[in-house]
């Protein structure tokens, strides 16, 4: 499949594309609004995987133009920018599933918090923002992005994937699961992405209250 990962250039986003490039024959496209810097950051990761004897072909693009050539567009941008970023693409994702990893905080002096928008979560705002008839999930929200990134390092995590497109969400389990150590789990209907959502500033607040553990995720027993 081809995958265009809309902020490849980001911590997330790197993550995701380095696995699947390196796990998986999957075609793998960096977007960026600045087509130039989805460029360079795609040399970069072509450069990584070649020091590990992997020859893979990244592409970098504009993001547009990567959400046009892709079957699923994974938007790997903050919370903020999420709204933005699927209505500047929307007339490209024609048949593509929409997948959704952000996820909502905001910090004070305690550590950080689940910021909920009004819509119930960030993956249904991004449903919100999607055209009629483009299938949204949402997973890869409670992932330890440097770990991720990190290609020596192996992963024993499970990422609950939403959403109300069967199919669509059996699409990305199934991608998900072609990252060595990662299990898809089925956490039902979009109407429960806050929850999975809300793991996340959860597991930052342990990781930064406990020596060893900066590279928390979640596995389900």
């Amino acid at each position: 499949m081809d995958i265009a990962l809309l902020g490849g250039t980001g911590d997330i986003g790197e993550g995701l594309a380095l696995r699947w490039a390196d796990d998986t024959n999957h075609t793998v496209i960096v977007g960026s609004r600045d087509a130039e810097k989805a460029e360079a950051k795609a040399e970069e990761y072509e450069a990584e995987l070649s020091s590990r004897g992997r020859e893979v072909e990244v592409a970098g693009l504009a993001n547009e133009a990567a959400a046009a050539r892709a079957d699923v567009v994974v938007t790997a941008v903050p919370a903020y920018h999420l709204t933005d970023t699927v209505e500047a693409v929307a007339d490209e994702l024609d048949d593509a599933i929409l997948v959704s990893p952000a996820v909502g905080m905001k910090r004070d002096e305690d550590g950080f918090h689940y910021n909920r928008p009004g819509v119930g979560s960030v993956t249904q705002l991004a449903a919100k923002a999607a055209p009629d008839g483009v299938p949204v999930v949402g997973a890869f929200h409670n992932l330890a992005a440097g770990r991720l990134a990190d290609l020596e390092a192996d992963l024993d995590w499970d990422t609950i994937v939403v959403g109300d497109d069967r199919d669509a969400k059996a699409t990305v389990s199934e991608l998900a699961e072609g990252i060595e150590g990662l299990r898809a789990l089925d956490g039902g209907p979009l109407a429960n992405a806050a929850e999975i959502e809300g793991l996340t500033p959860l597991l930052i607040n342990v990781a930064r209250h406990n020596d060893g553990l900066h590279d928390l995720g979640v596995q389900f027993r």
